[in-house]
């Protein structure tokens, strides 16, 4: 396993639509292996493929607190099957957004349908932390950041402080 490079905003490659998974193989399990060893050296809970320069439908998510046994999940072309009218905030950080974080209202519950680390169908219930981080990893798999669900204001001054960043560590 491998610890791979986290692709940071503003980088137009975190715009990019993924493409579905045509095979689930040890090819694409390892690059999963490679993704949940990436998301907890961050340290995070959850990672999407297009984060490491991926463009496929795949996310890895462990929302186990600390002093509980990992609880990886490997999600692999999932959907939507249901989503709830009752919403949550919370406040949301991301791998690609380093040391930013914004309050976000996402719907409470979800339940989607998707393949599991071994190829196989599967259907899971969220809600709480689960379904938020579900659904900000699932937003990436369609070129959607945290920021793009809070004022253009906000969004712009984590932007602009990315790029300074970057700049800095160019320099």
């Amino acid at each position: 396993m491998a610890v791979l490079p986290i692709i940071t905003a503003p980088d137009p490659v975190l715009a990019q639509i993924s493409k579905p998974v045509a095979r689930v193989d040890d090819d694409l399990r390892h690059v999963l292996d490679d993704m949940l060893e990436t998301m907890y050296a961050a340290p995070g809970i959850g990672l999407a493929a297009i984060q490491v320069g991926i463009a496929q439908r795949m996310l890895v998510i462990d929302v186990a607190r600390e002093g509980e046994d990992k609880q990886p999940l490997f999600i692999i072309n999932p959907e939507f099957t249901w989503i709830s009218d009752d919403d949550n905030a919370y406040e949301e950080g991301c791998l690609s957004l380093p040391e930013h974080y914004a309050e976000v209202v996402r719907p409470a519950e979800v339940k989607i349908r998707y393949l599991d680390y071994q190829g196989a169908e599967r259907e899971l219930h969220a809600s709480g932390l689960l379904a938020t981080c579900l659904q900000h990893e699932m937003d990436h798999l369609d070129g959607v950041l945290f920021v793009d669900h809070i004022s253009a204001l906000k969004r712009n001054m984590i932007l602009r402080k990315l790029v300074k960043t970057k700049r800095l560590k160019a320099s």
